[in-house]
């Protein structure tokens, strides 16, 4: 995906906005595996998923938590780190060989002081993602876990084809054992 459709899908920005966010954007690739961000480390970037899959988790004494798929499109952000400068919780993993787009925080706060297009970009980046957070929320509180799965087929089927079972598992909030026991039940 492109990084033009990318900043659309927040909020299409006039033409001289737009240049002057993309004029701090640089390209830049790692390999599957790569740790994009570590837990209790201040991230200093802000990535948008042109080509590959990622994921957020957390980790506990005996395994991890794995709360957030990111694919194409999306955008990649300690939000921790970003509004408060301050360590992030999460660690986020290439599941994928992936190519990103990078920018710095610290130039996108200073574009949102100099363009009011920008900054209400910027708004509605966080509005989104707080919508987001809040569905994934009311996803994992408030269903069984075979709703969960069911509507993780219904929503994102791509992911089962593109994540291993255990991190889906973890993101469903069930063992991988539970996990294989709806499957068997669907068919």
């Amino acid at each position: 995906m492109n990084i033009d459709a990318i900043l659309d899908n927040v909020y299409v920005l006039p033409q001289a906005s737009r240049d002057l966010l993309k004029a701090h954007i640089s390209e830049t690739a790692y390999n599957r595996g790569h740790l994009l961000f570590r837990a209790n480390k201040v991230a200093s970037n802000i990535y948008f998923i042109r080509k590959g899959m990622v994921r957020a988790y957390a980790a506990t004494a005996d395994s991890e938590v794995t709360f957030w798929f990111g694919k194409e499109g999306d955008t990649v952000i300690s939000m921790n780190s970003y509004v408060h400068d301050k360590k992030g919780y999460e660690n986020i993993q290439l599941l994928e060989p992936c190519e990103l787009y990078e920018m710095q925080t610290g130039h996108l706060r200073r574009l949102f002081e100099e363009d009011i297009h920008i900054a209400n970009w910027g708004r509605k980046f966080a509005e989104q993602e707080l919508i987001k957070v809040e569905e994934r929320l009311i996803f994992r509180q408030c269903r069984t876990a075979m709703e969960r799965y069911k509507e993780l087929i219904a929503t994102d089927p791509e992911l089962l084809q593109r994540v291993q079972l255990g991190h889906i598992a973890s993101y469903l909030g069930m063992t991988q054992v539970s996990l294989s026991r709806i499957r068997a039940e669907l068919k």
